[in-house]
């Protein structure tokens, strides 16, 4: 089959490898649609994975070809997604189902290998079996607008937060936008959301948000504005920089949350006066990681789905650029030297 493969830091090759065979309660996953991640560029150009050769790639869906022994025989065929995170299911959290907690952990795509390919291989516990009208591509971003319900749900406290408090975004990556996506269905109208970009602000607007309720992260203005109506009770920090935490703490409300979802893209630091407004303001911070993914109705992964079929959201919206596996390394290099805007890069195995 063919497949990209990363052979070390900026080494990444499409090429033939063996198709794998599903050992004990695994499937072979024909992969249809796979999505680019952030955190694939920095993957590919600066880091490397954990290990060498591995073919990358997390967010994908597929169907199934192939059950190993020990999985269900009537997977096969069925359409689904993936959860990329494999849990040890030894550890204490995992023995309380807090599995995207677990220290022991493996990972499609960074640690084993991923959806990048024509087929995967995927743990059997790892599917959630898509209803006719999800999409494949809808599904490839189960993974991104799960990990944003999960930040919502943990701050907001399953939704019991009270819907005409003040709540803010920064940051208009996929993330972002899928996380004010999911505000505005649940009921979340009191709404304000922070980028720099025209392109993700018109995003932004697309989701139905008025323009008085975007605002621009340069210099001080957000703060400004969030602060002469009170702040914001809840700020959402989804870039992963020292400047939008100092942000999120200047403008949240006294008693506020602000609510760290963005990876970091390099060392994170307090400075002495954002410290103190932690601690005057008396505010909490709050970190997430991941998703919920149980196998049970009550999971981030099933939430999204039920979303998704009821067409409450509308992640498709996000896809910017559709790209033939072969052509992967377009949408990497896109992402890497920023060439064109774009939100989410798409591979569509079908096309």
């Amino acid at each position: 089959m063919k497949a990209w493969v990363l052979h070390g830091i900026n080494d990444i090759r499409y090429e033939e490898v063996d198709k794998p065979v599903p050992g004990k309660e695994q499937v072979l996953v024909k992969v249809m649609a796979a999505g680019v991640c952030g955190s694939d560029i920095p993957r590919v150009y600066d880091t490397g994975a954990h290990s060498h050769p591995l073919i990358i790639g997390h967010e994908f869906s597929g169907v199934v070809e192939q059950a190993g022994p020990g999985a269900k025989a009537d997977l096969n065929g069925k359409r689904v997604g993936v959860f990329p995170l494999i849990p040890c299911r030894k550890c204490g959290l995992c023995m309380k189902e807090k599995y995207e907690m677990c220290k022991s952990y493996d990972y499609l795509g960074s640690r084993s290998n991923g959806g990048f390919a024509e087929y995967a291989l995927v743990p059997s516990d790892n599917l959630i079996e898509l209803p006719g009208r999800v999409s494949f591509q809808e599904a490839a971003m189960l993974e991104p607008m799960s990990v944003a319900v999960h930040a919502l749900r943990k701050a907001t406290g399953e939704f019991t937060f009270d819907k005409n408090k003040r709540i803010a975004v920064c940051g208009l990556g996929t993330i972002g936008l899928l996380l004010t996506e999911f505000l505005l269905d649940a009921g979340y109208e009191n709404l304000y959301v922070i980028g720099n970009k025209e392109f993700q602000i018109r995003k932004a607007k697309e989701l139905g948000l008025a323009k008085d309720r975007i605002l621009s992260g340069r210099g001080s203005d957000a703060a400004d504005i969030l602060s002469r109506i009170g702040g914001a009770d809840l700020f959402f920090e989804c870039v992963g920089k020292n400047e939008c935490v100092s942000l999120g703490v200047s403008a949240a409300s006294p008693g506020g949350t602000v609510m760290l979802v963005g990876n970091p893209a390099s060392d994170m630091t307090l400075d002495r006066s954002t410290y103190w407004k932690i601690l005057r303001n008396q505010l909490t911070l709050l970190g997430t990681w991941n998703s919920s993914f149980t196998g049970k109705d009550d999971d981030d992964w099933h939430y999204v789905l039920s979303r998704l079929s009821d067409k409450g959201v509308h992640p498709e919206r996000l896809i910017t650029h559709k790209l033939r596996l072969f052509d992967l390394e377009k949408g990497l290099i896109l992402m890497r030297d920023k060439t064109e805007d774009y939100c989410k890069v798409m591979v569509d195995t079908q096309q």
